[in-house]
């Protein structure tokens, strides 16, 4: 039974040490976070195939136009002849003109063996194909350059969210641990008389609210870093490690200069998208008209059959006989009751809405850009107006903590203060990220990268 026991054990000990084995450990400051999931987020992955998947579909449409070979090869077993019938004295011009008599023609078996060569000489739909590939190939790129500025932004919101909840979990330890002590001191002068129970009560709510605040703060820790880990592309049982602190971060993505910078929306990713969309509707247009011209191929035919009454045809002796031939193919469309006429007005309204498009584009892309821009010089102000607030009030608390110790202001007049600082400290972090987010979605209306 012991030797069991230990078996089990050690079973349970080696899965435990190959699962620890498994993990891996993750280092990263912004910018490496921000290149690792370019690289491997799901969706940036998909991104990248999809170009993959355009190339080919490019070749594919140039290879239809390119010179095709196949081949065929048929076998036929006649199990039961068709009859044919002809006049009685077709055969026998004494015969009985009225009376029928039956025929077979044909052998039991036969096979054909088939090569063709055809060749495309000109067709419009095939010029537009082509031009609509490399369309399609612009449009796959567009796309890729677009989730990579999305993933940009993506992971820069999420690192600071971590970096945000670490510093709230911080603060409020610190301020549970400073609460804490002046709680027992304020009890122990309670004790002795020398204050109102009140006091100590007052104290005593504000840690409850602390203490749920602190627990609240490290469960979105843990949550904030899980969705990092997903939008970089680590599996979230992996460590990850952020080597860069929120303050260095806000303090480096303040830049002034950015607000003096003109904006062009030719270099925006969304003006790209919407241009492609243009020149596809303007290839659709050049499609329906192009339907008009003739289509016009050529073919080399060559081939070989051979009969028999017994399957004898891998035999050396077996004789085949040859056929080849040569044609060309002329299509020309004359009338179609309108339609073409239709389907060539559907397509030329579709690319002039398509123009109106990029129009629109351009004007709501500047109106985001000034908006994108506003949010993001007020974000600077607020940092450093938070910043200041939060020094005056650490000075405030600091003035009645002591005046509150020395009996000079009463617990309400101290928890005013207290209250006071928190929400300055909450306000400074929620600064600090609100200036990397406006920075990051300016960045990305402006295609930095």
């Amino acid at each position: 039974m012991k030797q069991k026991l230990t078996i089990i054990c050690l079973i349970i000990a080696s899965v435990i040490t190959a699962q620890e084995s498994e993990k891996k450990s993750f280092s990263f400051t912004l910018q490496q976070a921000i290149d690792h999931a370019i690289e491997n987020n799901y969706t940036a992955m998909n991104a990248k195939r999809d170009i993959d998947a355009a190339k080919q579909k490019k070749w594919e449409t140039t290879a239809s136009g390119l010179p095709q070979i196949t081949s065929n090869v048929q076998y036929l077993n006649n199990l039961d002849f068709q009859a044919q019938g002809v006049s009685g004295n077709a055969f026998n011009p004494g015969g009985d003109p009225n009376a029928i008599t039956t025929i077979a023609f044909g052998t039991k078996h036969s096979m054909n063996a088939s090569a063709t060569l055809s060749q495309l000489i000109f067709d419009g739909s095939y010029i537009v194909g082509l031009q609509s590939a490399k369309v399609y190939l612009q449009i796959s790129e567009n796309a890729k350059e677009k989730t990579d500025l999305e993933i940009r932004e993506l992971v820069t919101n999420a690192y600071g969210n971590v970096l945000l909840a670490r510093e709230s979990v911080l603060i409020f330890e610190k301020n549970k641990a400073t609460l804490e002590k002046t709680l027992f001191e304020t009890n122990e002068t309670f004790k002795n008389g020398l204050t109102e129970e009140e006091n100590v009560e007052q104290l005593q709510i504000t840690l409850t609210q602390l203490t749920s605040s602190l627990s609240n703060a490290k469960k979105r820790e843990e949550i904030a870093l899980n969705l990092l880990k997903i939008s970089i592309g680590i599996d979230i049982n992996n460590e990850v490690i952020l080597t860069e602190k929120l303050d260095d971060l806000a303090t480096s993505n303040v830049d002034l200069a950015v607000l003096n910078e003109q904006f062009d929306a030719n270099n925006s990713i969304d003006f790209k998208i919407q241009k492609n969309n243009e020149e596809s509707k303007r290839l659709l247009l050049k499609l329906e008209r192009f339907r008009a011209l003739p289509t016009i191929g050529a073919q080399l035919n060559y081939g070989a059959n051979t009969f028999a009454n017994r399957f004898d045809f891998l035999t050396t002796d077996q004789k085949w006989y040859n056929y080849s031939n040569f044609g060309v193919n002329i299509s020309l469309p004359i009338f179609s009751s309108f339609r073409d006429r239709a389907r060539t007005q559907q397509a030329k309204i579709a690319f002039e809405q398509a123009k109106t498009q990029v129009t629109e584009t351009e004007q709501r892309l500047k109106l985001q850009y000034q908006q994108a821009k506003t949010d993001y010089e007020f974000s600077i102000e607020q940092y450093g107006a938070s910043k200041s607030n939060l020094k005056l009030a650490e000075r405030i608390e600091a003035k009645q903590q002591v005046k509150f110790k020395e009996g000079l202001s009463t617990s309400f007049e101290f928890t005013e203060a207290q209250r006071q600082l928190y929400t300055a400290q909450q306000n400074y972090l929620q600064a600090m990220i609100d200036v990397m987010n406006k920075k990051a979605t300016l960045d990305k209306l402006t295609n930095k990268k």
